[in-house]
């Protein structure tokens, strides 16, 4: 006599076959990996009833699609995965880091009107007041990578301050400095030079939060009064001209993708 299946054993294989196998992933997920759009801009599309796959419109974001096999239109235009495409600018100091800004300001895609940018958005920011490397793409996946702590992408700035720092201000950014109940710290920092009324400092973080080494600063009683983004990784602005834009090198791309851990076909 054979014996009856339990509920339990019933529930776990009925949610494994509602799991999406092979190349699936959710529609928003597939339009962004496709280069063509953000997650959040995919589904405003989708609950507008202007996406279709295979030939049927889509009106809910949760709808699991095959990557590779489906085919996905826009208001009735074909879709696929666009090429690649990694930049530098050098971010000039008073841009804001973002495509349209409700206050009119100048924005950093305003340095990058010689390219097509329409689908292109930075890794990471810049806040308006500093300046230097800003790396842009359409490839949504590295770009998230690189941004995630765990990969232990460094980014090195130069800074300049009101002073002359001491070892032990240094050392205390290095420790970490608690500010607003976060612990803000810095993977390294050193004197790079000194005048007679003030030095720079060379500070590399793993991560960035919001005004991270100006909050630092802050908390030691020290005024920032430039900050200069030299080094993404292995990654550096050289002589790139102030507002210039320049594509990535294949060598540059391919080791982007090794600091983050990730393969590539090239």
């Amino acid at each position: 006599m054979s014996q009856r299946q339990s509920p339990q054993r019933s529930g776990k294989a009925a949610k494994r076959a509602q799991e999406p196998e092979g190349k699936r992933v959710t529609l928003p997920r597939a339009l962004s990996k496709l280069g063509y759009c953000s997650r959040t801009q995919a589904e405003a599309l989708i609950a507008a009833g202007r996406v279709s796959v295979d030939g049927r419109k889509i009106s809910d974001p949760a709808t699991w699609v095959d990557l590779e096999h489906s085919k996905f239109a826009v208001d009735g235009r074909e879709i696929s995965a666009e090429k690649k495409l990694y930049f530098m600018l050098n971010k000039p100091r008073g841009l804001v880091t973002t495509r349209d800004d409700p206050e009119g300001r100048p924005t950093v895609y305003d340095c990058l009107k010689e390219i097509d940018a329409r689908h292109l958005a930075p890794v990471g920011r810049l806040d308006k007041a500093s300046e230097g490397l800003l790396l842009f793409t359409n490839d949504t996946v590295l770009a998230q990578t690189l941004l995630d702590p765990v990969s232990h992408v460094g980014k090195t700035y130069h800074v300049q301050v009101d002073r002359i720092m001491d070892q032990e201000q240094l050392a205390r950014m290095e420790r970490g400095i608690v500010d607003d109940g976060e612990l803000l710290t810095a993977i390294s920092a050193r004197l790079l030079r000194a005048g007679d009324r003030n030095g720079w400092i060379e500070v590399e973080l793993k991560e960035g939060r919001n005004r991270q080494i100006r909050r630092m600063l802050e908390a030691l009683g020290i005024e920032c009064l430039r900050l200069v983004r030299v080094a993404f990784g292995d990654i550096t602005l050289g002589n790139l001209p102030k507002g210039g834009v320049r594509a990535l090198t294949e060598a540059e791309i391919l080791g982007l993708h090794r600091r983050a851990g990730m393969k590539v076909n090239r």
